[in-house]
Protein backbone atom coordinates (compact mmCIF):
# COMPACT_ATOMS: atom_id res chain seq x y z
CA UNK A 1 0.00 0.00 0.00
CA UNK A 2 1.14 4.09 -0.40
CA UNK A 3 2.05 4.46 3.04
CA UNK A 4 3.73 0.99 3.62
CA UNK A 5 1.17 -0.01 5.50
CA UNK A 6 0.17 -3.95 4.35
CA UNK A 7 -3.34 -5.03 3.89
CA UNK A 8 -3.66 -7.49 7.07
CA UNK A 9 -5.07 -10.55 5.63
CA UNK A 10 -4.06 -13.71 8.11
CA UNK A 11 -6.54 -15.98 6.66
CA UNK A 12 -5.64 -16.27 3.04
CA UNK A 13 -4.13 -19.74 2.48
CA UNK A 14 -2.15 -18.42 -0.61
CA UNK A 15 -0.37 -16.17 1.71
CA UNK A 16 1.38 -19.12 3.24
CA UNK A 17 1.89 -21.12 -0.20
CA UNK A 18 3.37 -18.50 -2.36
CA UNK A 19 3.48 -15.15 -0.24
CA UNK A 20 5.36 -13.54 2.62
CA UNK A 21 2.87 -13.65 5.68
CA UNK A 22 6.59 -12.20 7.78
CA UNK A 23 5.73 -9.03 6.29
CA UNK A 24 1.85 -8.89 7.71
CA UNK A 25 3.48 -10.18 11.43
CA UNK A 26 5.93 -7.45 11.37
CA UNK A 27 4.27 -4.79 10.91
CA UNK A 28 1.46 -5.82 13.31
CA UNK A 29 4.06 -6.70 15.89
CA UNK A 30 5.22 -3.05 15.60
CA UNK A 31 1.79 -1.11 15.39
CA UNK A 32 -1.17 -3.52 15.92
CA UNK A 33 0.48 -6.31 18.11
CA UNK A 34 -3.58 -6.47 19.61
CA UNK A 35 -5.72 -6.35 16.10
CA UNK A 36 -8.57 -7.47 15.22
CA UNK A 37 -9.40 -9.04 12.44
CA UNK A 38 -12.71 -8.58 10.63
CA UNK A 39 -14.86 -11.73 9.53
CA UNK A 40 -14.34 -12.95 6.44
CA UNK A 41 -15.70 -16.59 5.18
CA UNK A 42 -14.17 -16.67 8.94
CA UNK A 43 -15.81 -15.33 11.96
CA UNK A 44 -13.87 -12.18 12.99
CA UNK A 45 -11.43 -12.77 15.92
CA UNK A 46 -7.80 -11.34 17.87
CA UNK A 47 -5.05 -11.73 16.46
CA UNK A 48 -2.08 -11.76 19.12
CA UNK A 49 1.22 -11.34 17.08
CA UNK A 50 3.95 -10.37 19.77
CA UNK A 51 6.01 -13.33 21.95
CA UNK A 52 4.93 -11.63 25.75
CA UNK A 53 1.40 -11.49 24.69
CA UNK A 54 1.22 -15.43 22.92
CA UNK A 55 2.85 -17.08 26.34
CA UNK A 56 0.53 -15.20 28.73
CA UNK A 57 -2.81 -16.48 26.74
CA UNK A 58 -0.77 -19.86 26.78
CA UNK A 59 -0.81 -19.64 30.51
CA UNK A 60 -3.86 -18.44 31.28
CA UNK A 61 -6.38 -21.60 29.96
CA UNK A 62 -8.75 -20.12 32.73
CA UNK A 63 -9.54 -17.31 30.88
CA UNK A 64 -8.31 -18.35 27.23
CA UNK A 65 -10.58 -22.11 26.94
CA UNK A 66 -9.18 -24.29 24.46
CA UNK A 67 -12.63 -26.47 24.90
CA UNK A 68 -15.02 -24.99 21.89
CA UNK A 69 -11.90 -25.17 19.40
CA UNK A 70 -8.56 -24.56 18.61
CA UNK A 71 -8.55 -23.57 15.29
CA UNK A 72 -10.64 -20.93 13.25
CA UNK A 73 -13.28 -22.68 11.26
CA UNK A 74 -16.50 -21.20 9.22
CA UNK A 75 -19.26 -21.01 11.52
CA UNK A 76 -21.80 -22.51 9.67
CA UNK A 77 -19.24 -25.72 10.67
CA UNK A 78 -20.79 -25.87 13.85
CA UNK A 79 -18.90 -26.52 17.35
CA UNK A 80 -15.39 -28.85 16.93
CA UNK A 81 -16.72 -32.35 17.48
CA UNK A 82 -13.01 -32.36 19.58
CA UNK A 83 -14.67 -30.03 22.10
CA UNK A 84 -13.94 -30.99 25.71
CA UNK A 85 -13.25 -34.42 24.57
CA UNK A 86 -9.44 -34.80 23.45
CA UNK A 87 -6.38 -33.71 24.79
CA UNK A 88 -6.43 -30.75 22.65
CA UNK A 89 -9.55 -29.36 22.92
CA UNK A 90 -10.09 -29.67 26.76
CA UNK A 91 -9.06 -27.36 29.98
CA UNK A 92 -8.38 -28.76 33.14
CA UNK A 93 -9.73 -30.42 35.42
CA UNK A 94 -10.40 -32.81 32.65
CA UNK A 95 -7.38 -31.92 30.24
CA UNK A 96 -5.24 -33.01 33.43
CA UNK A 97 -7.01 -36.17 33.82
CA UNK A 98 -6.66 -37.44 30.25
CA UNK A 99 -2.93 -36.51 29.86
CA UNK A 100 -1.97 -38.35 32.90
CA UNK A 101 -3.52 -41.14 31.26
CA UNK A 102 -0.25 -41.52 28.64
CA UNK A 103 2.22 -38.65 30.22
CA UNK A 104 3.99 -41.66 30.82
CA UNK A 105 4.56 -42.94 27.66
CA UNK A 106 5.71 -39.50 26.42
CA UNK A 107 8.42 -38.79 29.09
CA UNK A 108 12.34 -38.56 28.97
CA UNK A 109 12.67 -42.24 30.54
CA UNK A 110 10.21 -43.78 28.15
CA UNK A 111 11.34 -41.87 24.69
CA UNK A 112 15.12 -42.84 25.97
CA UNK A 113 14.03 -46.37 26.19
CA UNK A 114 12.99 -46.35 22.67
CA UNK A 115 15.84 -44.53 20.56
CA UNK A 116 17.21 -47.97 19.37
CA UNK A 117 14.47 -48.52 17.59
CA UNK A 118 13.37 -45.29 16.40
CA UNK A 119 17.69 -45.24 15.14
CA UNK A 120 16.53 -48.34 13.58
CA UNK A 121 13.32 -47.04 11.81
CA UNK A 122 15.78 -43.41 10.63
CA UNK A 123 18.27 -45.25 9.20
CA UNK A 124 15.73 -47.62 7.05
CA UNK A 125 13.64 -44.59 5.83
CA UNK A 126 17.62 -42.85 5.02
CA UNK A 127 18.00 -46.24 3.40
CA UNK A 128 15.54 -46.44 1.17
CA UNK A 129 16.00 -42.37 0.11
CA UNK A 130 19.19 -42.93 -1.12
CA UNK A 131 18.81 -45.98 -2.75
CA UNK A 132 16.15 -44.44 -4.96
CA UNK A 133 18.79 -41.72 -5.40
CA UNK A 134 15.38 -39.36 -5.77
CA UNK A 135 12.73 -38.82 -3.62
CA UNK A 136 10.19 -36.29 -2.04
CA UNK A 137 11.84 -35.60 1.68
CA UNK A 138 8.07 -34.77 2.66
CA UNK A 139 6.24 -37.78 1.81
CA UNK A 140 9.42 -40.89 1.39
CA UNK A 141 11.84 -39.47 4.45
CA UNK A 142 9.72 -36.51 6.40
CA UNK A 143 6.43 -38.05 7.05
CA UNK A 144 7.24 -42.06 7.54
CA UNK A 145 9.60 -41.62 10.68
CA UNK A 146 7.39 -40.26 13.21
CA UNK A 147 4.48 -41.78 11.16
CA UNK A 148 5.88 -45.55 11.92
CA UNK A 149 6.81 -44.33 15.63
CA UNK A 150 3.66 -43.36 16.58
CA UNK A 151 1.84 -46.62 15.31
CA UNK A 152 4.30 -49.03 17.10
CA UNK A 153 3.27 -46.96 20.47
CA UNK A 154 -0.11 -47.09 19.66
CA UNK A 155 0.01 -50.60 19.39
CA UNK A 156 -0.89 -50.81 15.58
CA UNK A 157 0.94 -53.83 13.73
CA UNK A 158 3.54 -53.20 11.81
CA UNK A 159 2.30 -54.76 8.84
CA UNK A 160 -0.61 -51.81 8.73
CA UNK A 161 1.53 -49.31 9.04
CA UNK A 162 1.86 -48.29 5.37
CA UNK A 163 -2.19 -48.55 5.21
CA UNK A 164 -2.40 -45.52 7.69
CA UNK A 165 0.67 -44.40 5.65
CA UNK A 166 -1.20 -44.09 2.75
CA UNK A 167 -4.25 -42.82 4.36
CA UNK A 168 -2.83 -40.04 6.40
CA UNK A 169 -0.81 -38.90 3.30
CA UNK A 170 -4.88 -38.33 1.65
CA UNK A 171 -5.94 -36.81 4.70
CA UNK A 172 -3.00 -34.22 5.14
CA UNK A 173 -2.13 -34.01 2.28
CA UNK A 174 -3.17 -31.73 -0.81
CA UNK A 175 -5.82 -32.59 -3.60
CA UNK A 176 -9.93 -32.77 -3.88
CA UNK A 177 -11.44 -32.01 -0.30
CA UNK A 178 -14.00 -34.95 -0.08
CA UNK A 179 -11.12 -37.36 -0.88
CA UNK A 180 -9.15 -36.31 2.51
CA UNK A 181 -12.66 -36.19 4.15
CA UNK A 182 -13.01 -39.89 3.02
CA UNK A 183 -9.39 -40.72 3.82
CA UNK A 184 -10.29 -39.14 7.50
CA UNK A 185 -13.14 -41.75 8.45
CA UNK A 186 -11.17 -44.05 7.03
CA UNK A 187 -8.55 -43.70 10.16
CA UNK A 188 -11.76 -42.98 12.67
CA UNK A 189 -12.79 -46.42 11.31
CA UNK A 190 -9.81 -48.27 11.61
CA UNK A 191 -9.11 -46.71 15.37
CA UNK A 192 -12.61 -47.70 16.01
CA UNK A 193 -12.13 -51.11 15.34
CA UNK A 194 -8.63 -51.09 17.13
CA UNK A 195 -10.03 -50.12 20.24
CA UNK A 196 -12.51 -52.18 20.44
CA UNK A 197 -10.02 -55.31 19.78
CA UNK A 198 -7.72 -53.20 22.78
CA UNK A 199 -10.70 -53.10 25.27
CA UNK A 200 -11.30 -57.03 25.03
CA UNK A 201 -7.53 -57.37 24.76
CA UNK A 202 -5.17 -54.81 26.26
CA UNK A 203 -2.07 -54.50 25.55
CA UNK A 204 0.76 -52.85 26.19
CA UNK A 205 0.53 -49.36 23.76
CA UNK A 206 -1.21 -46.02 23.99
CA UNK A 207 -4.82 -47.43 22.31
CA UNK A 208 -5.42 -49.83 25.41
CA UNK A 209 -4.65 -47.39 27.73
CA UNK A 210 -7.56 -45.45 25.82
CA UNK A 211 -10.01 -47.86 25.49
CA UNK A 212 -9.95 -48.92 29.32
CA UNK A 213 -9.27 -46.33 31.03
CA UNK A 214 -11.22 -43.76 33.48
CA UNK A 215 -11.92 -40.44 33.73
CA UNK A 216 -13.67 -38.50 36.09
CA UNK A 217 -15.38 -42.02 37.45
CA UNK A 218 -16.62 -42.84 34.42
CA UNK A 219 -15.14 -44.63 31.37
CA UNK A 220 -14.23 -42.81 28.02
CA UNK A 221 -17.01 -43.00 25.67
CA UNK A 222 -16.07 -45.15 22.32
CA UNK A 223 -16.19 -42.12 20.92
CA UNK A 224 -13.68 -40.49 22.87
CA UNK A 225 -11.18 -42.84 22.68
CA UNK A 226 -11.56 -42.83 18.64
CA UNK A 227 -11.15 -38.85 18.80
CA UNK A 228 -8.42 -39.24 21.35
CA UNK A 229 -6.32 -41.78 18.91
CA UNK A 230 -6.89 -39.55 16.21
CA UNK A 231 -5.47 -36.59 17.94
CA UNK A 232 -2.28 -38.37 19.20
CA UNK A 233 -1.88 -40.01 15.19
CA UNK A 234 -1.95 -36.18 14.04
CA UNK A 235 -0.11 -34.91 17.07
CA UNK A 236 2.52 -37.60 16.45
CA UNK A 237 2.81 -37.01 12.92
CA UNK A 238 1.80 -33.82 11.09
CA UNK A 239 4.06 -31.10 13.00
CA UNK A 240 7.30 -33.72 13.26
CA UNK A 241 6.79 -34.33 9.17
CA UNK A 242 6.67 -30.59 8.46
CA UNK A 243 9.48 -29.20 10.65
CA UNK A 244 11.72 -32.14 9.58
CA UNK A 245 10.89 -31.31 5.74
CA UNK A 246 10.57 -28.03 6.80
CA UNK A 247 14.56 -27.94 8.40
CA UNK A 248 16.06 -29.78 5.73
CA UNK A 249 15.02 -27.20 3.55
CA UNK A 250 16.35 -24.82 5.60
CA UNK A 251 19.87 -25.96 5.93
CA UNK A 252 19.64 -26.66 2.08
CA UNK A 253 19.05 -22.92 2.05
CA UNK A 254 21.94 -21.94 4.33
CA UNK A 255 24.77 -25.02 3.37
CA UNK A 256 26.85 -23.01 6.10
CA UNK A 257 24.40 -24.04 8.88
CA UNK A 258 24.80 -27.59 7.29
CA UNK A 259 28.55 -27.86 6.83
CA UNK A 260 28.22 -26.91 11.13
CA UNK A 261 26.68 -29.90 11.94
CA UNK A 262 28.28 -32.07 9.47
CA UNK A 263 31.31 -31.00 11.35
CA UNK A 264 30.46 -31.21 15.04
CA UNK A 265 27.72 -33.43 15.78
CA UNK A 266 27.19 -32.20 19.06
CA UNK A 267 25.13 -28.86 17.11
CA UNK A 268 22.21 -31.06 16.82
CA UNK A 269 20.26 -30.76 19.96
CA UNK A 270 20.43 -27.03 19.68
CA UNK A 271 19.90 -27.18 16.10
CA UNK A 272 16.68 -28.79 16.52
CA UNK A 273 15.26 -25.93 18.73
CA UNK A 274 16.35 -23.77 15.93
CA UNK A 275 14.09 -25.68 13.06
CA UNK A 276 11.34 -25.58 15.71
CA UNK A 277 11.72 -21.74 16.21
CA UNK A 278 12.35 -21.34 12.28
CA UNK A 279 9.44 -23.20 10.77
CA UNK A 280 7.43 -22.74 13.59
CA UNK A 281 4.68 -25.14 11.86
CA UNK A 282 1.42 -24.49 13.77
CA UNK A 283 0.47 -21.46 12.00
CA UNK A 284 -2.15 -20.20 14.62
CA UNK A 285 -3.66 -21.69 17.45
CA UNK A 286 -6.84 -20.23 18.80
CA UNK A 287 -8.60 -19.94 22.47
CA UNK A 288 -11.95 -18.62 23.47
CA UNK A 289 -12.09 -15.98 26.20
CA UNK A 290 -14.43 -17.14 28.97
CA UNK A 291 -14.64 -13.82 30.49
CA UNK A 292 -13.55 -10.30 29.67
CA UNK A 293 -9.97 -9.37 29.95
CA UNK A 294 -7.94 -6.29 28.34
CA UNK A 295 -4.74 -6.68 26.46
CA UNK A 296 -2.79 -3.90 25.66
CA UNK A 297 -5.59 -1.56 26.31
CA UNK A 298 -7.81 -3.40 24.33
CA UNK A 299 -11.24 -5.28 25.87
CA UNK A 300 -11.42 -9.05 24.83
CA UNK A 301 -15.02 -9.66 25.52
CA UNK A 302 -16.17 -13.15 27.06
CA UNK A 303 -16.86 -15.58 23.88
CA UNK A 304 -14.25 -13.54 21.74
CA UNK A 305 -11.95 -15.42 19.92
CA UNK A 306 -8.15 -14.78 19.97
CA UNK A 307 -5.61 -16.61 18.03
CA UNK A 308 -1.81 -17.18 18.84
CA UNK A 309 0.63 -16.55 15.58
CA UNK A 310 3.33 -18.85 16.54
CA UNK A 311 5.50 -18.31 13.77
CA UNK A 312 5.51 -14.74 14.42
CA UNK A 313 6.22 -14.80 18.16
CA UNK A 314 9.20 -16.96 17.20
CA UNK A 315 10.60 -13.74 15.22
CA UNK A 316 9.83 -11.47 17.61
CA UNK A 317 12.96 -8.81 17.63
CA UNK A 318 12.25 -8.30 21.29
CA UNK A 319 13.01 -11.65 22.03
CA UNK A 320 15.24 -12.96 19.54
CA UNK A 321 18.48 -11.34 18.29
CA UNK A 322 18.60 -11.05 14.65
CA UNK A 323 15.29 -13.14 14.50
CA UNK A 324 15.15 -13.45 10.10
CA UNK A 325 18.79 -15.48 10.44
CA UNK A 326 18.51 -19.39 10.59
CA UNK A 327 21.28 -19.89 13.18
CA UNK A 328 21.86 -23.28 14.66
CA UNK A 329 24.24 -21.98 17.36
CA UNK A 330 21.71 -19.64 18.70
CA UNK A 331 20.95 -19.21 22.50
CA UNK A 332 19.17 -18.78 24.20
CA UNK A 333 15.89 -19.97 21.92
CA UNK A 334 13.40 -19.79 24.39
CA UNK A 335 10.50 -20.66 21.32
CA UNK A 336 6.74 -21.23 21.69
CA UNK A 337 6.84 -23.45 18.65
CA UNK A 338 5.73 -26.94 21.26
CA UNK A 339 3.63 -24.24 22.83
CA UNK A 340 3.44 -23.28 27.12
CA UNK A 341 1.52 -23.84 29.85
CA UNK A 342 -0.95 -26.57 30.51
CA UNK A 343 -1.33 -27.16 26.14
CA UNK A 344 2.63 -27.52 25.97
CA UNK A 345 3.03 -30.17 23.29
CA UNK A 346 2.49 -33.87 24.95
CA UNK A 347 4.93 -35.22 22.32
CA UNK A 348 7.76 -32.60 22.86
CA UNK A 349 10.37 -35.04 23.78
CA UNK A 350 9.76 -37.73 21.12
CA UNK A 351 9.58 -34.64 18.50
CA UNK A 352 13.07 -33.37 19.17
CA UNK A 353 14.29 -37.04 19.25
CA UNK A 354 12.84 -37.88 16.08
CA UNK A 355 14.55 -34.47 14.66
CA UNK A 356 17.67 -35.16 15.90
CA UNK A 357 17.99 -38.91 14.80
CA UNK A 358 17.13 -38.12 11.31
CA UNK A 359 19.38 -35.26 11.05
CA UNK A 360 21.90 -37.16 12.49
CA UNK A 361 21.70 -40.08 10.29
CA UNK A 362 21.78 -37.60 7.12
CA UNK A 363 25.12 -36.20 8.57
CA UNK A 364 26.88 -38.74 9.56
CA UNK A 365 26.38 -40.57 6.60
CA UNK A 366 28.22 -37.21 4.80
CA UNK A 367 24.93 -37.61 2.36
CA UNK A 368 24.86 -35.37 -0.54
CA UNK A 369 21.33 -33.29 -0.44
CA UNK A 370 20.38 -31.76 -3.06
CA UNK A 371 17.21 -29.93 -4.64
CA UNK A 372 15.80 -31.65 -7.21
CA UNK A 373 12.68 -28.90 -8.75
CA UNK A 374 11.11 -26.49 -6.48
CA UNK A 375 9.42 -26.95 -3.41
CA UNK A 376 5.50 -26.63 -3.07
CA UNK A 377 4.41 -25.00 0.14
CA UNK A 378 1.18 -26.10 1.70
CA UNK A 379 -1.84 -23.66 1.13
CA UNK A 380 -3.07 -23.53 4.06
CA UNK A 381 -4.02 -20.98 7.34
CA UNK A 382 -3.58 -24.32 9.68
CA UNK A 383 0.13 -25.49 9.31
CA UNK A 384 2.98 -23.86 7.29
CA UNK A 385 5.85 -25.20 5.35
CA UNK A 386 6.43 -27.65 2.63
CA UNK A 387 4.33 -29.97 0.95
CA UNK A 388 6.71 -31.37 -1.82
CA UNK A 389 10.30 -30.89 -1.25
CA UNK A 390 12.31 -33.47 -4.17
CA UNK A 391 15.71 -33.34 -3.72
CA UNK A 392 18.43 -36.26 -4.40
CA UNK A 393 20.38 -37.86 -2.33
CA UNK A 394 24.12 -39.63 -3.31
CA UNK A 395 27.12 -40.39 -0.58
CA UNK A 396 29.68 -38.38 0.39
CA UNK A 397 30.08 -34.46 -1.64
CA UNK A 398 29.71 -30.87 -0.23
CA UNK A 399 26.47 -29.67 1.87
CA UNK A 400 23.39 -29.17 0.38
CA UNK A 401 22.80 -26.78 -2.67
CA UNK A 402 20.81 -23.63 -2.29
CA UNK A 403 17.72 -23.23 -3.80
CA UNK A 404 17.57 -20.36 -6.81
Amino acid sequence: MPDGTPRINLVDPELYATGDPYVQWRWLRANAPVYWHEPTELPGFWALTAYADVRAAYRDAETFSSARGILLRPADHGADPGGGRTLALTDPPRHRDLRRLVDEWFAVRSVRSMEGEMREVTGRVVDQAVERGRCDFVADVAARVPLYVICKMMGVPAGEWERLFTLTSQAFGAGDPMARRFAHLEIMGYFETLAAEKAKDPGDDLVSVLATATVEGAPLSPDDVILNCDNLLVGGTENTRIAASGGMLALMRHPAQWRLLQDDPGLLPGAVEEILRWTSTATHIMRTATRPVEIRGHRVEAGDRVTLWLPSANRDESVFDDPDRFDVRRQPNRHLALGFGEHFCLGSVLARMELRLLYEEIAGRSLRVEPDGEPTMLSSIVVNGPERLPVTFAPGGPAPAVFN
